[in-house]
Protein backbone atom coordinates (compact mmCIF):
# COMPACT_ATOMS: atom_id res chain seq x y z
CA UNK A 1 0.00 0.00 0.00
CA UNK A 2 1.16 3.53 -0.75
CA UNK A 3 0.54 4.57 2.86
CA UNK A 4 3.01 1.94 4.09
CA UNK A 5 5.59 3.03 1.55
CA UNK A 6 5.08 6.68 2.47
CA UNK A 7 5.74 5.72 6.08
CA UNK A 8 9.02 4.14 5.00
CA UNK A 9 10.00 7.33 3.21
CA UNK A 10 9.06 9.28 6.33
CA UNK A 11 11.33 7.08 8.44
CA UNK A 12 14.23 7.60 6.05
CA UNK A 13 13.72 11.36 6.00
CA UNK A 14 13.68 11.62 9.80
CA UNK A 15 16.94 9.66 10.05
CA UNK A 16 18.72 11.59 7.27
CA UNK A 17 22.11 13.19 8.00
CA UNK A 18 23.32 13.76 4.42
CA UNK A 19 23.94 17.51 4.74
CA UNK A 20 26.48 18.38 7.48
CA UNK A 21 25.69 22.11 7.42
CA UNK A 22 21.97 21.51 7.88
CA UNK A 23 22.53 18.90 10.60
CA UNK A 24 24.69 21.35 12.56
CA UNK A 25 22.23 24.18 12.17
CA UNK A 26 19.01 22.30 12.98
CA UNK A 27 20.61 20.73 16.07
CA UNK A 28 22.10 24.04 17.21
CA UNK A 29 18.69 25.72 16.97
CA UNK A 30 17.09 22.82 18.84
CA UNK A 31 19.63 23.19 21.63
CA UNK A 32 19.70 26.98 21.97
CA UNK A 33 15.96 27.52 21.26
CA UNK A 34 14.09 30.80 21.11
CA UNK A 35 13.19 32.42 24.42
CA UNK A 36 9.47 32.11 23.72
CA UNK A 37 9.88 28.34 23.31
CA UNK A 38 12.41 27.55 26.01
CA UNK A 39 10.06 24.95 27.52
CA UNK A 40 9.70 23.09 24.21
CA UNK A 41 11.52 19.89 23.45
CA UNK A 42 12.55 20.82 19.92
CA UNK A 43 12.26 18.20 17.18
CA UNK A 44 15.63 19.17 15.68
CA UNK A 45 15.52 16.59 12.87
CA UNK A 46 14.41 16.53 9.22
CA UNK A 47 10.69 17.20 8.84
CA UNK A 48 8.83 14.63 6.72
CA UNK A 49 5.81 15.14 4.50
CA UNK A 50 2.39 15.03 6.11
CA UNK A 51 -1.18 14.36 5.06
CA UNK A 52 -3.58 12.10 3.22
CA UNK A 53 -1.88 9.24 1.32
CA UNK A 54 -4.79 9.32 -1.15
CA UNK A 55 -4.43 13.06 -1.68
CA UNK A 56 -5.27 14.65 -4.98
CA UNK A 57 -3.49 17.87 -3.99
CA UNK A 58 0.18 18.24 -3.08
CA UNK A 59 1.47 21.47 -1.50
CA UNK A 60 5.22 22.01 -1.89
CA UNK A 61 7.04 24.49 0.32
CA UNK A 62 10.70 25.46 0.60
CA UNK A 63 11.97 24.14 3.95
CA UNK A 64 10.97 23.97 7.64
CA UNK A 65 11.20 27.12 9.72
CA UNK A 66 13.89 27.03 12.40
CA UNK A 67 11.38 27.62 15.19
CA UNK A 68 8.37 26.20 13.33
CA UNK A 69 8.69 22.76 11.79
CA UNK A 70 12.16 22.29 13.26
CA UNK A 71 10.57 22.82 16.68
CA UNK A 72 7.30 20.94 16.25
CA UNK A 73 8.32 18.17 13.85
CA UNK A 74 5.50 18.84 11.41
CA UNK A 75 5.67 20.90 8.27
CA UNK A 76 4.21 24.42 8.42
CA UNK A 77 3.33 23.90 12.08
CA UNK A 78 4.01 26.46 14.78
CA UNK A 79 4.92 29.46 12.63
CA UNK A 80 3.23 32.41 10.92
CA UNK A 81 3.43 30.85 7.45
CA UNK A 82 1.56 27.82 8.77
CA UNK A 83 -1.15 30.05 10.21
CA UNK A 84 -1.85 31.34 6.71
CA UNK A 85 -1.60 27.96 5.03
CA UNK A 86 -3.93 26.07 7.36
CA UNK A 87 -6.52 28.87 7.32
CA UNK A 88 -6.55 28.59 3.55
CA UNK A 89 -6.72 24.78 3.57
CA UNK A 90 -9.53 24.81 6.12
CA UNK A 91 -11.46 27.40 4.12
CA UNK A 92 -11.19 25.23 1.01
CA UNK A 93 -12.20 22.07 2.85
CA UNK A 94 -8.81 20.37 2.92
CA UNK A 95 -8.33 20.25 6.71
CA UNK A 96 -10.52 19.71 9.74
CA UNK A 97 -9.31 22.85 11.55
CA UNK A 98 -7.73 26.21 10.64
CA UNK A 99 -4.77 26.04 13.02
CA UNK A 100 -1.65 23.90 13.42
CA UNK A 101 0.42 24.36 16.55
CA UNK A 102 1.84 20.91 17.39
CA UNK A 103 1.95 17.33 16.13
CA UNK A 104 -0.75 16.28 18.61
CA UNK A 105 -3.24 19.11 18.00
CA UNK A 106 -5.74 16.91 16.15
CA UNK A 107 -5.14 18.35 12.68
CA UNK A 108 -6.21 16.08 9.83
CA UNK A 109 -5.62 16.86 6.17
CA UNK A 110 -8.27 15.76 3.69
CA UNK A 111 -7.31 15.07 0.08
CA UNK A 112 -4.10 17.02 0.67
CA UNK A 113 -0.45 16.23 1.35
CA UNK A 114 2.24 18.77 2.28
CA UNK A 115 5.94 18.38 1.60
CA UNK A 116 9.01 20.56 1.13
CA UNK A 117 11.91 20.83 -1.28
CA UNK A 118 14.38 20.61 1.64
CA UNK A 119 13.53 18.81 4.88
CA UNK A 120 15.87 20.52 7.36
CA UNK A 121 15.73 24.13 8.50
CA UNK A 122 18.50 25.96 6.61
CA UNK A 123 20.53 28.96 7.83
CA UNK A 124 18.92 32.20 6.62
CA UNK A 125 16.28 30.01 4.95
CA UNK A 126 18.69 29.46 2.04
CA UNK A 127 19.57 25.85 1.16
CA UNK A 128 22.52 25.32 -1.16
CA UNK A 129 22.27 23.70 -4.56
CA UNK A 130 23.74 20.43 -3.29
CA UNK A 131 21.32 20.41 -0.33
CA UNK A 132 18.41 20.69 -2.74
CA UNK A 133 19.88 17.85 -4.79
CA UNK A 134 20.36 15.57 -1.78
CA UNK A 135 16.75 16.08 -0.68
CA UNK A 136 15.16 15.77 -4.11
CA UNK A 137 14.90 11.95 -4.10
CA UNK A 138 12.54 12.14 -1.12
CA UNK A 139 10.15 14.40 -3.00
CA UNK A 140 10.47 12.21 -6.08
CA UNK A 141 9.38 9.17 -4.10
CA UNK A 142 6.49 10.99 -2.44
CA UNK A 143 5.19 12.24 -5.78
CA UNK A 144 5.37 8.75 -7.25
CA UNK A 145 3.59 7.23 -4.24
CA UNK A 146 0.80 9.82 -4.22
CA UNK A 147 -0.91 8.05 -7.06
CA UNK A 148 -4.12 10.11 -7.07
CA UNK A 149 -2.42 13.49 -7.51
CA UNK A 150 -4.15 15.93 -9.82
CA UNK A 151 -2.91 19.31 -8.53
CA UNK A 152 0.39 20.59 -7.18
CA UNK A 153 0.47 23.95 -5.40
CA UNK A 154 3.99 25.41 -5.29
CA UNK A 155 4.57 28.01 -2.60
CA UNK A 156 7.14 30.38 -4.05
CA UNK A 157 9.46 30.36 -7.04
CA UNK A 158 12.11 28.21 -5.37
CA UNK A 159 9.59 25.50 -4.46
CA UNK A 160 8.17 25.62 -7.97
CA UNK A 161 11.62 25.15 -9.52
CA UNK A 162 12.30 22.26 -7.13
CA UNK A 163 9.05 20.56 -8.10
CA UNK A 164 9.74 20.97 -11.83
CA UNK A 165 13.17 19.37 -11.37
CA UNK A 166 11.51 16.55 -9.47
CA UNK A 167 8.83 16.10 -12.14
CA UNK A 168 11.43 15.85 -14.88
CA UNK A 169 13.59 13.47 -12.81
CA UNK A 170 10.77 10.94 -12.48
CA UNK A 171 10.27 10.81 -16.22
CA UNK A 172 7.70 13.50 -17.03
CA UNK A 173 7.92 16.29 -19.54
CA UNK A 174 8.38 19.89 -18.45
CA UNK A 175 7.39 22.65 -20.89
CA UNK A 176 10.16 24.42 -22.78
CA UNK A 177 10.86 27.14 -21.97
CA UNK A 178 10.39 26.28 -18.31
CA UNK A 179 7.40 28.17 -16.84
CA UNK A 180 8.25 31.45 -15.16
CA UNK A 181 6.84 31.77 -11.66
CA UNK A 182 3.96 34.14 -11.11
CA UNK A 183 1.38 34.21 -8.37
CA UNK A 184 -1.81 32.57 -9.61
CA UNK A 185 0.01 30.94 -12.51
CA UNK A 186 -1.46 27.71 -13.88
CA UNK A 187 0.30 25.18 -16.07
CA UNK A 188 -0.73 21.78 -17.41
CA UNK A 189 1.82 19.05 -16.66
CA UNK A 190 -0.26 16.08 -17.72
CA UNK A 191 -1.75 14.43 -15.78
CA UNK A 192 -1.26 17.24 -13.25
CA UNK A 193 -2.11 20.91 -13.01
CA UNK A 194 0.57 23.06 -11.41
CA UNK A 195 -0.59 26.14 -9.50
CA UNK A 196 1.79 28.78 -8.16
CA UNK A 197 1.41 31.06 -5.15
CA UNK A 198 3.61 33.49 -3.35
CA UNK A 199 4.97 31.85 -0.22
CA UNK A 200 3.05 32.94 2.89
CA UNK A 201 6.25 34.24 4.49
CA UNK A 202 6.09 37.25 6.77
CA UNK A 203 8.01 39.22 4.17
CA UNK A 204 5.16 38.65 1.73
CA UNK A 205 2.20 38.82 4.09
CA UNK A 206 3.28 41.80 6.18
CA UNK A 207 4.00 43.91 3.10
CA UNK A 208 0.68 43.03 1.48
CA UNK A 209 2.33 41.32 -1.45
CA UNK A 210 0.22 38.32 -0.50
CA UNK A 211 -3.20 38.79 1.08
CA UNK A 212 -5.33 36.07 2.63
CA UNK A 213 -7.88 36.53 -0.14
CA UNK A 214 -5.18 36.02 -2.81
CA UNK A 215 -3.94 32.93 -1.02
CA UNK A 216 -7.43 31.52 -0.51
CA UNK A 217 -8.19 31.82 -4.22
CA UNK A 218 -5.29 29.52 -5.09
CA UNK A 219 -6.76 26.72 -2.97
CA UNK A 220 -10.26 27.45 -4.21
CA UNK A 221 -8.88 26.96 -7.73
CA UNK A 222 -7.28 23.67 -6.67
CA UNK A 223 -10.61 22.50 -5.30
CA UNK A 224 -12.43 23.38 -8.51
CA UNK A 225 -9.92 21.36 -10.53
CA UNK A 226 -10.19 18.19 -8.49
CA UNK A 227 -13.97 18.44 -8.33
CA UNK A 228 -14.29 19.35 -12.03
CA UNK A 229 -16.07 22.61 -11.28
CA UNK A 230 -15.86 25.69 -13.52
Amino acid sequence: MSSDRLERVTSEIVACRKCPRLVRYREHVAKTKRAAFRDWDYWGRPVPGFGDPDARILVVGLAPAAHGGNRTGRTFTGDRSGEWLYRALYGAGFSNQPTSVSKDDGLILRDCYIAAAVRCAPPENKPTRIEFARCQPYLEREVMLLQNLRVVVALGAVAMDAFLRTWRAIGHEVPSPVPNFRHGGTWQLAPLTLLASYHPSQRNTQTGRLTQAMFDRVFESAGKIIHNRP
